[in-house]
This record gives C-alpha cells, sequence and structure tokens, in this order.
C-alpha cells in the first residue's frame, strides 16, 4: 500500500510537471513499475508482448514476447526469464485464453502456441502458412464464440482468421475475410465484446472496422494530421477493458516515445497523452521508441487495475538489450482522469 501511495503521489506531481514536444502536444510522464530480463545483444530484437493472466494464481501469469531474430521469449510476472521457443524470426503476439498467436517470418505464417497452466509451459503447436510473404502485425481475440486472428501487412492488407475447433479438437484456421488499407500496417487489436478490429495505418493513423458486419468499410478514429499526439510511425495497440463495452485504447506514436489514450467506444475520443520515465528508484530506464505493447485490466499483485507493458528500443543504449517495461494502469488512469 505505501508502495502504491507513493506512486500516486507522483503521477499527481507529474501531471503539473509536463514536458511540451515541438508539436506542443502535451505529455504526462509515467514511472515504469519494473522490466523484463533483457534480450542481450545488440539490434533491433524485441517487439510485441503480450501477457496471459493466470485465472487460478495472478502471481503465476506469464509475459509473452517476441524476438524478432529468433522467436518468442516467456517471462514471469517478476520480468524473470523462463523460457525461449526458438521457432523463427516473429514480430508480433497475441493470445485468447491459453491459445496465442504469433507473425513469423520464417514460415511466411503464423505459429500458434498453448499455455499449459499447471505447468506455465509455453508449447509450440503448429505453423499455417497465409499466403503472404513478411505477416506482420497481428491481434487475436474471441468474436462470436470463435477464436479470431487478424494479421496485418506492410502493403496495408488485413488478413481476419478464424480459427474453429474440429470435433476432434484440432484447430483449423482459415481465412474468412480480408480488408485493404492504403498503406503499411502494424499494430492492431480486437475488442471481441464490441466486435470491432482497431488497426495503425504507419504513416495515417488509427481505424477500426466493424467485425459484426463482413461488408463494412474501416472507419478512421484519428489521424496524425488532427494533431492529437499520434505521430509516424503509429504502432502497438491495446486496450483496457472497462465495464459493459467501455475502457481504453492505447497506441504508440513510436517517432515521439509517446502514447495516446482513447476511448473504448465510439466516437474514441482522445483521453490525453503519456511518457514512460524510469522508475521511482532508478533501477529501470526511461522508454523510448516503443513498438509493441499489451495491456490488462485484470488484477495483478501490486496492481490492482492492471498494468500496460511496453517495448523499449534502448536499455539505455538504442537497440541494445532491449526488453519490456511494466507500467502501472492506476498511475494512468489518476494522471488522465480516466
Amino acid at each position: 500500500m505505501k508502495r502504491l501511495v507513493s506512486l500516486l503521489a507522483l503521477a499527481t506531481a507529474t501531471a503539473c510537471a509536463t514536458s511540451v514536444p515541438v508539436d506542443n502536444i502535451v505529455a504526462t510522464p509515467i514511472p515504469s513499475a519494473f522490466e523484463t530480463d533483457p534480450m542481450t545483444g545488440e539490434g533491433d530484437r524485441a517487439d510485441d508482448p503480450a501477457i496471459w493472466v493466470n485465472p487460478a494464481d495472478a502471481s503465476k501469469s506469464l509475459i509473452l514476447g517476441t524476438n524478432k531474430d529468433e522467436g518468442v521469449y516467456v517471462y514471469n510476472l517478476d520480468g524473470s526469464e523462463r523460457q525461449r521457443l526458438m521457432v523463427g524470426p516473429s514480430n508480433n503476439i497475441d493470445l485468447r485464453g491459453t491459445l496465442a498467436v504469433a507473425s513469423n517470418d520464417s514460415v511466411n505464417g503464423l505459429s500458434w502456441f498453448d499455455i499449459d497452466p499447471v505447468t506455465l509451459e509455453v508449447i509450440h503447436l503448429f505453423d499455417t502458412p497465409t499466403g503472404k510473404d513478411e505477416p506482420y502485425g497481428i491481434c487475436a481475440g474471441m468474436v462470436g464464440g470463435v477464436y479470431h486472428a487478424a494479421t496485418t501487412y506492410k502493403d496495408g492488407t488485413v488478413q481476419l482468421w478464424a480459427a474453429a475447433a474440429h470435433a476432434d479438437g484440432e484447430l483449423a484456421p482459415e481465412i474468412v475475410r480480408t480488408v485493404k488499407l492504403g498503406s503499411k500496417l502494424e499494430g492492431c487489436v480486437i475488442d471481441d465484446v464490441n466486435a470491432r478490429l482497431f488497426i495503425g495505418e504507419e504513416a495515417v493513423g488509427v481505424w477500426s472496422v466493424d467485425l459484426a458486419d463482413t461488408s463494412s468499410a474501416p472507419v478512421a478514429i484519428d489521424t496524425i494530421a488532427a494533431g492529437n499526439g499520434l505521430v509516424e510511425d503509429v504502432e502497438g495497440m491495446s486496450l483496457w477493458l472497462g465495464d459493459d463495452g467501455a475502457g481504453y485504447l492505447v497506441v504508440s506514436a513510436q517517432e515521439a516515445d509517446r502514447f495516446v489514450v482513447y476511448d473504448r467506444l465510439p466516437p474514441h475520443a482522445p483521453r490525453g497523452v503519456i511518457t514512460i520515465t524510469e522508475s521511482l528508484d532508478g533501477s529501470v530506464d526511461t522508454v523510448t521508441h516503443t513498438d509493441g505493447l499489451d495491456v490488462t485490466s485484470a488484477a495483478l499483485p501490486g496492481f490492482p487495475n492492471g498494468v500496460l507493458i511496453v517495448q523499449d528500443d534502448a536499455n539505455p543504449a538504442s537497440e541494445v538489450d532491449q526488453n519490456f517495461k511494466v507500467i502501472d494502469w492506476t498511475l494512468i488512469s489518476a494522471a488522465l482522469g480516466l
């Protein structure tokens, strides 16, 4: 409790002591809580995290993170590394339940994983070719009771996959819909309850697609030109889930080292902009140039309102020992008045 009170006090103070970048966007600094072990070495390696919250014991939850050279790393909730799955260059990862899916350049496809809730071992199940080179971003969701995965590409294509289980329990992923935008895509997130897909077009902004209407066209949520805080590249995104379909969408504005927060529900009003600074004790460095991110609203030990997890390009030097930083959602909520 003492730790939470001190962090809230800092959040209140930093809401006034804000930085103003050259484009006059006011960003509120929020301190990191802790970080994962590094992906030791030089180069742009770490990319996208996904958190699995253990329904039986939240303290035994896992963080999965992609390594663009090797595959998928798995971390304990304290940030310590516990497993590596060397499946090949993996860019993005997401999950629903115990089933995770990652984009994998080595097979030009999707790699599927199962999380054993007893042993906490992550198991590589199989790969699904996508029929297109270099699948880039990916996000998972449960829509209409069926597991879906959206895969994004640099040419502006989005493939929506459905992975329904056969009678024998085997998954049979297949493309059920294709959407086309104008330029390079990566970050995306599926809103299960509201049957909505959010997509980041890196040089343009954020779009949504109504998954309940197969004829629906992408609708612009926000653009870089609108001046709400987005900059090129628009990157990772995820949702903090509230009650009755409400909550918040968090989007990485990579080149400005900041994050824009929106209402989850239409008209998706922007609620504020944050940056991630070093931890209170100085043991965790400032976050820069974030690519992928994930959010959970589930209560975790020490984090009653969940966390934001972000990739950090520099740890602390650019493209050296990249890792993932974890931020207390309570601080974000207090700072932005959510």
